[in-house]
């Protein structure tokens, strides 16, 4: 929010209500903010149970303050580096199916989309606003002061944040990380979190992606083994290909889906291409199309489809962790009627990405310390 008169310049209160925010709230407060504002369904709720849970009346606008500030200084602390790891990719170790003792990390990331505000709606309450103030008496209105600037809102419903995690074989250790930038946003972020763990150190470093190719690309600029692609991501559309040439729900669909797969695992990709092979040549017409695109997609992903090493390596074909921090870094920002600047979903998301990197305690004791 940005106020200017003429001749008296421009004023920035919502910086210095950020200034004060964090000179008045003490950090063990401010921690009880984040933690009920992440985990609730609205401020307004977390206001309430705030002041029921610790006898701390803070209003709802007050409380948002605090909690996305806080998430703005995640995500600073983050680019900086300023939290330090108690763990490496050295340290994450396992057995191999050999019996040999090896340190292995996983990486993957993935887009999700979050709802935003737009433009037109911001407009819309401004003009809602206007209006009102119109039917005040006029010392009422003049107590109020002059209409901010409309923060800008977004062109699109939804926008799209990125989201990577590190994490080793037990899922014991992991590092989550979220921008909101581009794809080159994505990039820096993951290079910059495969130095927080030091990633080369690790002695099998594997990817993993849904197929998507500006995600395989950045990962293949990290010091990878292997990016493969989600086994379940290729099995549907395996199956897929299967209901549209072989029937819906049919007992030979339902087989030839699991003799290829099958022999995708185990025997490796050429014997699996040539099953595709042979299926594609006894169809005709529009089916036949259907084969050509699964045919497309694998030979695209050729590469990416390494499971006949992964059951030899004992290496995971599943984006499930990642998949999952998709849903609980978001779990806050969506639902009925919720609407985010980018930005400040950008930090409520980077507090839940905190928490589960283990680094919740961490943050705060640091913070504690800098007060002090």
């Amino acid at each position: 929010m940005r106020y200017h008169a003429a001749g008296e310049g421009s004023d920035s209160p919502i910086d210095r209500l950020v200034d004060a925010v964090e000179s008045a709230v003490s950090v063990g407060i401010r921690e009880l903010c984040c933690r009920l504002g992440v985990a609730g369904r609205s401020f307004g709720r977390s206001a309430e149970n705030l002041k029921e849970a610790a006898q701390i009346s803070m209003s709802e606008e007050m409380l948002r303050t605090v909690v996305e500030s806080e998430g703005k200084a995640v995500l600073k602390a983050s680019e900086q580096e300023q939290l330090e790891l108690d763990w490496s990719a050295s340290d994450c170790k396992v057995q191999t199916p050999s019996g040999q003792e090896v340190s292995r990390m996983y990486v993957s990331a993935d887009g999700v989309l979050v709802p935003v505000t737009m433009a037109v709606e911001k407009e819309k309450r401004r003009t809602t606003v206007l209006v009102k103030r119109q039917t005040m008496p006029r010392k009422q209105r003049g107590r109020l002061g002059r209409l901010g600037a409309v923060k800008k809102g977004s062109d699109q419903r939804y926008k799209q944040v990125y989201v990577s995690i590190f994490y080793d074989q037990t899922k014991e250790h992991r590092l989550v990380g979220v921008t909101r930038k581009n794809h080159h946003g994505l990039g820096k972020l993951l290079r910059r979190e495969a130095a927080r763990v030091r990633l080369r150190a690790a002695t099998e470093r594997v990817g993993l992606v849904d197929g998507a190719v500006c995600l395989r690309n950045h990962l293949e600029v990290l010091p990878l083994e292997a990016v493969l692609l989600d086994f379940f991501h290729l099995s549907e559309h395996v199956n897929d290909a299967s209901r549209k040439t072989l029937g819906e729900k049919t007992e030979t669909g339902q087989t030839w889906v699991q003799d290829v797969l099958h022999t995708l695992k185990h025997e490796g990709y050429e014997p699996f291409f040539e099953k595709l092979a042979d299926w594609r040549g006894g169809l005709r017409g529009g089916k036949r199309k259907e084969a050509d695109r699964l045919l497309n997609y694998v030979a695209e992903r050729q590469a990416m489809m390494k499971y006949d090493e992964c059951q030899k390596r004992g290496w995971d074909m599943g984006t499930g962790p990642m998949e999952s921090m998709c849903g609980v870094t978001t779990d806050r920002i969506k639902g009925r009627g919720r609407r985010w600047d980018l930005d400040n979903a950008e930090s409520l998301m980077a507090l839940e990405a905190l928490y589960q990197s283990n680094l919740w305690d961490a943050y705060w004791a640091k913070a504690l310390c800098s007060q002090n």
